[in-house]
This record gives C-alpha cells, sequence and structure tokens, in this order.
C-alpha cells in the first residue's frame, strides 16, 4: 500500500511520481478514501510543482479507469468526438456534429454545462423543450445506429476520479495547471473510445487561457497526450477576443445554429466550424473537402440531420416542426460612445454578465434563463460612427446598471484590427 502522505511528500519535494503512486490518488479519489484535505494538497503540488507527460499520461489513465469503460470506437468505426476549451457564442457542437453525420461519420459527444463566464452545451440544448441529455452505454449506441450523433451527459460511472478532482480545482486555485486539464478532459474522452478527436483551444481575452503562448501550450499537450495513449487527435487554436457568431445566450444559439445547418450561418463560425469538421474526418480515416460539406448544408441533410438526432434524444414533435425561440423581452442597444474602429471587446466580462443577468449559474442549482441573450452587431476592426449599434441585450427586466456593464464592455477607438480567426494548428 503507498500511503498518501509519502506520495504528497515526495511530489512537493518536486520528485516525479511513478505510476503506481499515481494510481493510488486516482483510486482515493474515487472510493473516497482520500480525504479532500488530501486531494487538495496534491492538486496544489502538482500545480507548483508541475507533472512532466509521462505523469500527466498516468494521471490520464488511471482517472479514465477509475470507472466504466465505454470503448464506443470498437462498435462504431471511425467514431469521431471534438472538445472545446469553451467561450461565449461558442455553438460548435451544435453546428458540427450533424454534419459529419450528414457526411457520414458519426458523432458521440460527452458535453458539460456552463462553467465561469462560458456557456455549456448542455445548457443550450435543454433550452430545446423535452430534451433527455442523459447518456449510458446502451443508449449511447442506440442514438449512433439510428441517427449517427449522440450528444449528452454521461452517467457517474465515467472518471469518478475526475468528478472529485474537478470539483476542489476551483476551491484549491489549481484551475489552470495544464497537466491538470490535460488528465481532466482526457480521462472522460477517453472513456468514451472515439477513434477520433479533434480540440478546440480558444485564446484571446474571453478564453479560460487568453496568451496565445498558453493556449499552444494546452492544444500541444491535449494532441500528444491523446496521441500517446493510442487515440488520434490535433488541434486548432482559435479566435475568442470577441463572441463567436453573432448571438450569444442558450435559446439564440440554438437558433443560430439551425440558421447555419441551414446555410445561413455566420463567418466565424462557419470557418471555424469547417476548419474542425475537416481535421477530424481526416483523423478518423474518411476526408471530408470543403465542397461536400457546403453540400451537404445546401441540401438540406444537415439540418435533417439535427431534427432526426434531436427526436430521437425527446425533443418536443410540435417544436421541432415549428421552432420558437422566446428571447428575455427587455432589449437594449449598446451604443458607440463615438466614431472610430472597434478596438476591443471585453469578451470574459460579456460572459459574466449574461451570467448575472440569469443565462447562468453563479450556484450549481441554480435556475437559467434561457432567453437572456447578447446580440452584437459589430466586429472588431470595424469602423462605426457616434451612435452606432454595437450590440443588443435581451434582458429579462429594466437594470440600467447592467445595461451600462454590457456597454462597456466594448471599447472604440482610432485604431483597430480583428486578430487571425486560427491562431495555430498543433498535431
Amino acid at each position: 500500500m503507498v500511503l498518501p502522505y509519502r506520495i504528497l511528500e515526495r511530489k512537493r519535494a518536486g520528485m516525479r511520481l511513478r505510476r503506481e503512486e499515481i494510481q493510488a490518488v486516482a483510486r482515493g479519489a474515487a472510493d473516497g478514501s482520500w480525504s479532500d484535505g488530501q486531494l487538495a494538497a496534491f492538486l496544489m503540488a502538482a500545480a507548483i510543482r508541475g507533472l512532466d507527460p509521462e505523469e500527466t499520461r498516468a494521471l490520464t489513465l488511471a482517472m479514465r479507469d477509475s470507472g466504466e469503460r465505454w470503448d464506443l470506437g470498437a462498435e462504431v468505426p471511425r467514431l469521431c468526438d471534438k472538445h472545446s476549451t469553451g467561450g461565449v457564442g461558442d455553438k460548435v457542437s451544435l453546428v458540427i456534429a450533424p454534419l459529419l453525420a450528414s457526411c457520414g461519420l458519426p458523432v458521440f459527444m460527452l458535453a458539460g454545462r456552463g462553467l465561469g463566464h462560458t456557456g455549456g452545451t448542455i445548457d443550450k440544448l435543454e433550452s430545446i423543450p423535452g430534451m433527455d441529455l442523459g447518456l449510458d452505454r446502451s443508449r449511447g449506441l442506440d442514438l449512433l445506429a439510428r441517427c449517427r450523433m449522440a450528444i449528452g451527459v454521461a452517467t457517474a460511472g465515467i472518471a469518478p476520479a475526475d468528478r472529485r478532482l474537478y470539483a476542489l480545482r476551483d476551491a484549491t486555485a489549481t484551475v489552470d495547471s495544464i497537466p491538470l486539464v490535460v488528465a481532466s478532459i482526457l480521462s472522460k474522452k477517453l472513456a468514451a473510445g472515439p477513434a477520433a478527436v479533434v480540440f478546440d483551444v480558444k485564446t484571446g481575452n474571453g478564453a479560460f487561457f487568453p496568451e496565445l503562448d498558453r493556449s499552444l501550450e494546452l492544444a500541444r499537450a491535449l494532441a500528444e497526450t491523446c496521441r500517446a495513449l493510442g487515440t488520434a487527435a490535433s488541434g486548432l487554436v482559435t479566435d475568442m477576443s470577441q463572441p463567436l457568431g453573432r448571438w450569444a445566450g442558450h435559446a439564440a444559439e440554438v437558433r443560430e445554429s439551425l440558421d447555419a445547418l441551414a446555410g445561413e450561418g455566420p463567418a466565424d463560425l462557419m470557418e471555424i466550424t469547417f476548419a474542425l469538421a475537416e481535421e477530424v474526418a481526416r483523423l478518423a480515416g474518411h476526408p471530408l473537402s470543403r465542397p461536400e460539406m457546403e453540400t451537404a448544408i445546401a441540401s438540406g441533410r444537415a439540418r435533417e440531420a439535427f431534427e432526426r438526432w434531436a427526436a430521437l434524444q425527446g425533443a418536443d414533435p410540435a417544436w421541432l416542426r415549428s421552432p420558437r425561440f422566446a428571447l428575455a423581452p427587455v432589449e437594449r442597444p449598446l451604443l458607440a460612445a463615438r466614431s472610430g474602429r472597434l478596438a476591443a471587446v471585453d469578451v470574459r466580462q460579456l460572459g459574466l454578465l449574461l451570467v448575472e443577468a440569469g443565462g447562468g449559474r453563479i450556484r450549481p442549482g441554480d435556475a437559467v434563463d434561457f432567453g437572456v441573450s447578447l446580440e452584437t452587431r459589430a466586429r472588431l476592426g470595424a469602423a462605426v460612427e457616434a451612435g452606432e449599434e454595437l450590440a443588443r441585450v435581451y434582458l429579462r427586466r429594466e437594470d440600467e446598471r447592467l445595461a451600462g456593464s454590457f456597454a462597456a464592455c466594448f471599447t472604440v477607438g482610432d485604431e483597430g484590427e480583428a486578430p487571425p480567426l486560427i491562431a495555430g494548428r498543433v498535431g
């Protein structure tokens, strides 16, 4: 038996942990034999002293093996997955999954709820009446057989060690430790067992890792660790210095996703979606060209794939026949204070303000207002006139202070330029 004290002592001293020591940490997290204090000490020591690639791989495997392993790819050839580190207006999952499915590639995604200033795929989908997003292995396989896609929340049996460590990372200020992030993400991904994963790592002020060098480091660590553990992977580093697409807010993002699947998506959303789809299709051994995907959208196949999947996951048939998106009733335009160019957008603050307005959770059990939304009307670098509408916020009730805080997130200056939409690629 490896004692927690000895493991903590060794990592505190900067020593590399052996595989069996890391397995003891994950086992202790999963079965409760390690206390919260011991696990918090491990997280702090790992964040300060670091985990090398071998330790990161060992922690990933130990967390993966702490619970169920579905290995869906063994029964579903070319199974694809995509993971985003999150942002404001990031609705790519809702577009890429039916797009790939309509082109013959199966897609399985275990998604999450909103975290901090970012919106969650599950919260967005729950704005559709009737959606049942609970997934176990048998239901996932059934959905893949019937419509080539499944998106949802995993049962509690997937990576229970990660569930406990994840809850402690915020309390211990270890959220931004790249090895811990990698192990957390991949333990769940690899338990599901896809054939190929593409990572969308955000950069810019709306990202969890705003600096480009840190974003590239995370993308590289995710892809290299995933490949070292036997799953094809690559990553794109994409811009989050302004909201993605025109809309942020759960119901509004579902509407924009359906518009995108019908050929009316904003250029930035479609560019990132196509680029990620090309990556994961290539990794899965079923390359797709841009014209093939554009044809799937133009023909209606991609939109039909979404509707077929949503029906199978419980969406209200009446809603699917005539989708309705009720935005919050109080509309407040956000106006430019001067003429010039849109020079900066505080995306992180926009996300936090949407949460404050009810469009996210301040506490885990909070209800989400699906109608609270933000529509952006000017992009970085665009010339604007004084009094021109830069964006519009939809609130549940009048709130001058909150509306003013939203407006303060947009800076107009003499110069402005949009950064590259895709800042880098790894793998």
